[in-house]
């Protein structure tokens, strides 16, 4: 036999029919399993969790089949009351499937602690932007007699004093000793 005149024979051509049936069956029968698996057409809508605590939090979640995976806990914002959350992936009102992770960062109990820099014997004009850019405040700026004016004599934390290289957290206030510009009375 040929082969065209095997290709135009009535057997091929059945299962050529048949292939491609079946092809269209087992393709149909995939897409709806697809469907049904991935629960195409099914979400849920992502809670606001931003300022909640994490029992709150994990019962919202619990109760729209959502999971949580805390990613941070960094960045202290006083705006917020420790432990909560202040961060969250995806966004609240996002559509989503059940199961799906939603990513937290949580509000640390507090700022982190910076080491003190070195600015004694530096003027205050140098001494203000090195303590802002660390985080640190200026506090209560007291004078002493001392030559030089303005040149920073000593730090105080809490009215005790600090030396360079202590801990503090971020934000604090730092209170500056500085030269009057009088010599000391001998």
């Amino acid at each position: 036999m040929s082969l065209k005149n095997f290709l135009t024979s009535k057997v091929f051509l059945k299962q050529i029919v048949i292939a491609i049936v079946a092809l269209v069956v087992l393709c149909f029968i995939l897409l709806q399993w697809l469907s049904f698996r991935t629960n195409h057409g099914s979400f849920v809508e992502v809670p606001d969790l931003k300022g909640k605590t994490l029992e709150t939090v994990q019962i919202e979640l619990d109760d729209k089949d959502l999971a949580m995976e805390i990613q941070d806990s960094a960045n202290f914002n006083p705006k917020y009351p420790k432990y909560s959350v202040i961060e969250q992936y995806p966004l609240a009102g996002t559509q989503v499937k059940e199961d799906r992770k939603i990513y937290l960062i949580l509000n640390p109990s507090g700022y982190r602690k910076v080491a003190v820099p070195n600015v004694v014997s530096r003027t205050f004009r140098q001494a203000k932007p090195t303590l802002e850019a660390l985080g640190f405040e200026v506090g209560n700026i007291t004078y002493s007699d001392y030559i030089a004016k303005d040149e920073v004599l000593a730090l105080k934390f809490a009215g005790k004093p600090i030396k360079a290289g202590d801990m503090l957290p971020l934000t604090s206030k730092i209170d500056l000793v500085l030269g009057n510009g009088n010599r000391a009375a001998d």
